[in-house]
């Protein structure tokens, strides 16, 4: 194998290692998953060739189907549902460390506060960089460690702005006021989106089991008529 397919195959392995770890508490190793796609795939394109009788034309296609579905249901879409978890947990983990950072508290004691009190998956997040702050690491690199393990570029954000006030000395509650603001912004932009979202919800809906219903009660009696 030549030395630029190595580093090819590395940094795809690397990349999935880092969408593994943004799933949270896991099992799921890349290589293992590398391996367990490939063999599945191979296996269905046998199982499809000699046990079924699919066009050879279609089964590349199925078999290429498969290969990135199992990857989308498996790493792509728990990410997404993490990462709207998180962001549903922010407004209220942000609130409370800035009602704690107002009574005067420090930010490593703030927080101690915070997931002592809120119990949501983003707590549990900060729960395991304050055990890393207590095994030698600085607040700063532990926090910079957690973007690691964080899918969502909101949390992600204010984790840096939290890293950028610590270090150079702004003013963090004036940053935590902006960034619930935001918070809060988006998540009244995100009840409208899914709002708006309904009436195309009801209409298909609608049309999937109400036009069907009423052709039957239509076209019933006349169905009825004619076999009697």
């Amino acid at each position: 194998m030549s030395t630029t397919k190595k580093k090819k195959r590395l940094s795809g392995v690397e990349k999935l290692e880092k969408q593994i770890a943004y799933l949270g508490n896991t099992k799921l190793q890349a290589t293992r998953f590398l391996s367990v796609r490939l063999l599945t795939t191979i296996l269905l394109i046998i199982g499809l060739y000699y046990l079924t009788d699919v066009s050879y034309f279609v089964i590349p296609f199925l078999a290429v189907l498969y290969y990135y579905l199992l990857y989308y249901i498996v790493i792509l879409r728990p990410i997404q549902k993490r990462s709207e978890r998180l962001e549903r947990d922010a407004l209220n983990f942000f609130e409370v460390l800035t009602l704690s950072l107002e009574s005067g508290r420090n930010l490593e004691k703030s927080l101690q506060i915070t997931t002592e009190n809120v119990s949501s998956e983003l707590s549990l997040e900060f729960e395991k960089t304050l055990k890393e702050v207590e095994y030698g690491k600085s607040l700063a690199e532990a926090l910079k460690g957690m973007k690691d393990r964080i899918p969502s570029e909101t949390i992600n954000n204010i984790l840096l702005s939290i890293t950028e006030a610590t270090v150079l000395g702004g003013s963090l509650l004036e940053n935590m006021y902006s960034q619930i603001d935001f918070l809060r912004e988006k998540q009244i932009l995100s009840i409208r989106e899914k709002m708006n979202q309904i009436p195309n919800k009801i209409s298909i809906i609608s049309v999937l089991f109400m036009v069907p219903l009423m052709l039957l009660l239509i076209l019933g009696p006349l169905v009825v008529q004619y076999l009697s």
